[in-house]
């Protein structure tokens, strides 16, 4: 019960900054309607008890099932076993994931279908399956993980060039769409439970990151391959029109959705346990005990995203735009870019794990400050190329990735992990229905906006610049420790 307060004063604490900004907008600029606005506060609260619940069940069930399935896997010692496992592992936890469903759905929406949300959610869940394998092979022979990011990372800029505007938002959206609430702590834990088992301590606390970031290249690269095998070259986009449901309308839809989200991952739970693990049985209960608190969990949570997010940050985009204040919408973008990504559950997840993997030396706090700086910072960026005409999102994408990819020679190997894996980490199912309504909303308000080159990009902006700001804060680290004389062996 004590731990339950506990994430519940936290993550009150996390939702509350956005819903006052909502309210204030409320009252000057976007009035909302009473029924509305009460729906949204109605879904804050929602929100609130979802991510405690649903944190508390990470911390019984799904990241010790990760770090259990991580020790069994190095423990086997064949090469073979692990890439299956990572294969059939990332594709459950893929194709189960609430932001990429989220994602798939609006994008067939959006296109009346021309681009199917089963295409999307099938290719991402394999592209990240096949990234996942290259990972856990990357550690197992202590292959650097900055070569390998910078290797990948030239081979989708290389796609890049071959990839239709419509499909690369739609790409590069996919790969932090895909890293949420549950593939996160379920990753995490994972690469955490393989590189425990390395006798250099260093080197294992460093592998304990960038699993993320390698699997989540691969929804870029799924994506872009479904570009260059589709034959359609032109498509029709327009915002769908949504008509509100009462949050009792939308729970038969929302028990059903959130049971096909962890029911594969308690399939492997129940297989494994039998097959592998053979932990007692207290602590098997425990795990499930964990999954029917997961569960509740983002019941809670989608009820309350969909039930009031959703509509509240298109209107309010919207609305904003209509004021036709260029300056006064970017900085209320990035206020609520900065806001938002403290409401991300799977932001805590990493943070925690970040605090607990290096003794407390990389503060929490720390690693939140720099999130919201570059998560505010790529919301305003997104809004300004809906804005301002001519400005594309491979203007922003590519300078911004050879900016990430140099500091990866400056900053910390830890920082590079941490980094890359927090801009996967960031873009949840917060940011895949407030903000992406939101930037959708800005978007329809210019008469022949195309939502699929403008609406959408925004998640991609998202996962790139929390890995500027975080390599920026290890060599803010780095340089703190030069001056101390603890060297650079610290971080």
């Amino acid at each position: 019960m004590n731990a339950f307060a506990s994430k519940l004063k936290e993550n009150f604490f996390a939702v509350a900054p956005i819903t006052a900004i909502v309210l204030i907008l409320h009252f000057t600029v976007t009035p909302l309607g009473t029924p509305l606005l009460l729906r949204f506060l109605i879904g804050s609260v929602l929100i609130v008890l979802g991510l405690s619940f649903f944190l508390i069940g990470v911390d019984l069930g799904v990241t010790p099932l990760g770090s259990h399935t991580g020790v069994a896997l190095a423990k086997s010692n064949k090469l073979m076993i692990v890439i299956v496992a990572g294969f059939i592992l990332g594709f459950f936890i893929s194709v189960a994931e609430p932001g990429l469903i989220v994602l798939a759905d609006q994008v067939g929406a959006v296109t009346k279908n021309q681009i199917s949300s089963i295409s999307i959610l099938i290719a991402v869940s394999v592209g990240l399956a096949v990234m996942l394998a290259a990972g856990f092979v990357r550690i197992f022979y202590n292959f650097p993980l900055y070569k390998l990011l910078i290797a990948l990372y030239l081979v989708i800029g290389v796609m890049s060039v071959f990839t239709s505007p419509e499909f690369l938002g739609i790409a590069f959206d996919s790969s932090g769409a895909t890293t949420g609430v549950l593939a996160v702590p379920f990753i995490l834990s994972l690469s955490v439970g393989i590189s425990a088992l390395k006798r250099d301590s260093k080197a294992s606390e460093k592998d304990s990151f960038g699993l993320v970031a390698v699997a989540s290249t691969g929804a870029i690269l799924a994506v872009m391959i479904l570009n260059l095998v589709t034959k359609t070259s032109s498509f029709s986009s327009a915002l769908p029109t949504s008509e509100s449901q009462s949050f009792m309308n939308l729970l038969p839809d929302t028990l059903f959705d959130c049971l096909k989200t962890l029911l594969p991952l308690l399939v492997i739970l129940i297989i494994l346990q039998f097959a592998v693990f053979k932990i007692s049985r207290k602590a098997f209960r425990r795990m499930l005990v964990g999954f029917i608190y997961a569960y509740l969990g983002l019941v809670l949570f989608f009820l309350g995203v969909n039930g009031g997010f959703m509509d509240v940050g298109a209107i309010i985009g919207d609305g904003l735009t209509a004021l036709d204040n260029k300056f006064y919408i970017i900085a209320v973008a990035f206020v609520i870019g900065m806001l938002t990504i403290l409401a991300e559950p799977a932001v805590y997840v990493l943070t925690h794990q970040i605090e607990e993997v290096t003794s407390g030396y990389v503060k929490r706090r720390a690693v939140l400050i720099s999130l919201c700086i570059g998560v505010g910072l790529a919301v305003a960026l997104s809004v300004v190329r809906t804005l301002v005409p001519g400005i594309m999102l491979w203007h922003y994408l590519l300078p911004g990735y050879i900016i990430a990819i140099a500091l990866t020679f400056f900053a910390p190997k830890l920082f590079v992990g941490i980094a890359f894996d927090a801009g996967g980490v960031a873009t949840g199912p917060m940011t895949a229905t407030f903000i992406l309504a939101f930037t959708q909303g800005a978007a329809e308000r210019f008469e022949g906006a195309n939502l699929l080159t403008e609406g959408f990009g925004m998640i991609s902006m998202v996962a790139t610049m929390p890995i500027i700001t975080l390599q920026i804060l290890g060599i803010i680290f780095k340089i703190r420790a030069r001056k101390k004389g603890t060297g650079e062996n610290e971080v």
